[in-house]
């Protein structure tokens, strides 16, 4: 499982990548161009290797995409097929994607957790044998190769692979959820069982199913026993969920913004980050202006303010817990002249009031004309929509605004 890959062709996994053409599609074809001597032996090279591997074979297909070289940041190339046409081509697969939500729900009152990263996963699936000559790839050496095995660079191969993971792995989901390569095992004491013992016998399932499959792992970027382990942008541990160190620190080195592509890029990482930021919406209205078509790039005083509420903000922000079902949860809402915003919230098993999620957004022109009280229900029921898969079935909850007006919805049906 953390060995070398071995250099064959893969056992049948019971899922094979299959590549449906949109119909009338014909022939997929872009011609190769020249490459350097030394991009060009880099390329015989690789599938000199594969060949003997036996995962390509030299073809006859009608189809052809070029293959190129892309440099590696520690060195050496990296060989890419130029897929386009054949990929323009293919029907979109309607794979579910895992919700990083939903993996991170899973995992409440969890205290061990390990991560795996699986490696070379592509490589471990074939190709079903009615689609190989649609691989066909040409070298600039004038040899026409075909994938015995899924290469990347196909439409749907990510789709295939999460597929092939979360068949493979579906008996250990409860406790070991897949995010495409990344495995993620989460445990807790049961029964007066420790939670080392039970994340040990977790592993040791989850290894089992991994070996039988011939699913291998990079033990350089596994993590094993930890008490918090990074999962798709964020930190998340016994005490809960919290921003990744790194993204805040990105964001709080960003110096002042001097165009529009700048703001985006900004708006694009902050708006990642915003479950952890109370009334981000808000917050961010100065800068969200300057992206109207209509605006002129004027960075004022009131930008300035925001940007740095933001940064504040991501820096402040609270360690979110994560959501317990057998908890009561409470939600309070707020509306400003511009913005509405909310936030769900349990006591933990401490009494301790904790935030699960923030949520927000900018007010529509015609909402802004509303009064206080529209508003504040204007708010709740934001709320209510955004944390309804928490609210629903979860028993009696409570609602909390900050307008007098609204504490009577209750008792007069008339409002």
């Amino acid at each position: 499982m953390f060995c070398e890959i071995p250099a064959e062709l893969p056992q049948d996994k019971g899922i094979q990548h299959e590549i449906d053409l949109v119909p009338g599609t014909k022939y997929c074809v872009r011609r190769q161009w020249p490459l350097p001597r030394d991009q060009v032996k880099a390329i015989d090279d690789f599938f000199e290797s594969r060949r003997q591997a036996g995962q390509v074979r030299e073809s006859k297909s009608p189809h052809s995409a070029p293959t190129f070289c892309v440099k590696k940041s520690q060195g050496g190339w990296c060989i890419v097929h130029a897929y386009n046409k054949l990929n323009d081509g293919t029907i979109l697969a309607q794979t579910p994607i895992p919700r990083k939500d939903v993996i991170i729900d899973s995992m409440v009152k969890s205290i061990i957790y390990s991560a795996l990263d699986l490696r070379d996963g592509f490589y471990q699936i074939l190709i079903h044998e009615s689609d190989i000559a649609l691989t066909a790839v040409s070298t600039p050496s004038g040899i026409l190769w075909e994938w015995l095995v899924m290469p990347q660079g196909l439409k749907n191969a990510p789709a295939t692979f999460n597929r092939c993971v979360t068949h493979l792995l579906r008996s250990v989901r409860d406790f070991a959820p897949s995010y495409f390569d990344d495995v993620f095992v989460h445990s807790r004491a049961v029964n007066g069982k420790p939670d080392v013992e039970v994340h040990k016998e977790h592993l040791r399932k989850l290894l089992g199913l991994m070996r039988k499959h011939k699913l291998y792992a990079n033990l350089k970027k596994c993590i094993f026993g930890a008490s918090e382990i990074p999962i798709l942008g964020c930190l998340v541990g016994k005490n809960g969920v919290r921003p990744d160190p790194e993204k805040v620190r990105v964001i709080n080195e960003w110096s002042t913004l001097s165009n529009v592509k700048e703001l985006r890029q900004f708006l694009g990482l902050a708006t990642y980050l915003c479950k952890y930021v109370e009334n981000y919406a808000g917050k961010i209205r100065p800068l969200s202006q300057l992206l109207k078509k209509e605006a002129e790039w004027k960075w004022t005083a009131e930008c300035q303010q925001a940007f740095d509420a933001v940064k504040q903000g991501l820096t402040e922000a609270p360690i979110l817990a994560v959501a317990d079902q057998d908890r009561p949860f409470h939600v309070v809402c707020d509306a400003s002249d511009f913005a509405i915003g909310c936030a769900l919230m349990q006591h933990d098993h401490e009494g301790r009031d904790r935030v699960v999620y923030y949520q927000s957004r900018q007010l529509k022109p015609a909402e802004r004309n509303y009064p206080v009280h529209d508003k504040e229900l204007l708010a709740m029921k934001y709320a209510l929509a955004k944390f309804r898969v928490y609210l629903l079935g979860s028993g009696p909850f409570v609602v909390y605004a900050d307008h007098i007006t609204t504490s009577g919805l209750s008792t007069n049906p008339e409002g």
